[in-house]
């Protein structure tokens, strides 16, 4: 699924994979979220709830500009640079055609579906 996401005020395109909680994360669109760093990696925000994790992908690692979920907590992250080791509890949703600068500094962030 294609959707727009904007960065302090700078639309990127951006992907949704087929996974039943990237669709979750497409039903609440448009959302506006404000993004806090987290451990010199990623962007993180908080949705209005916690997504489905029925029917997760297999683990696998984030790299740069994928958008994933971190079930335990419940948040989106927008990873600047590549992320930790593969973990059950991240799952990758998609990736966003933004460069690790834009992402890096990023306080607000809103998706929608794309134009």
């Amino acid at each position: 699924m294609d959707i727009r996401v904007t960065l302090d005020g700078q639309p990127f395109d951006a992907t949704l994979n087929g996974s039943p909680a990237a669709r979750d994360l497409a039903s609440l669109l448009p959302l506006t979220l404000d993004l806090e760093d987290f451990h010199g990696t990623e962007r993180i925000g908080y949705p209005p709830r916690k997504l489905t994790t029925d029917g997760a992908p297999g683990p696998a690692a984030a790299k740069a500009g994928d958008i994933a979920y971190f079930a335990p907590w419940g948040n989106l992250a927008l990873f600047y640079r590549d992320g930790p080791a593969a973990s059950p509890d991240l799952l990758i949703l998609g990736h966003i055609d933004a460069g690790a600068d834009q992402l890096a500094k990023a306080e607000r962030v809103i998706i929608q579906a794309a134009p």
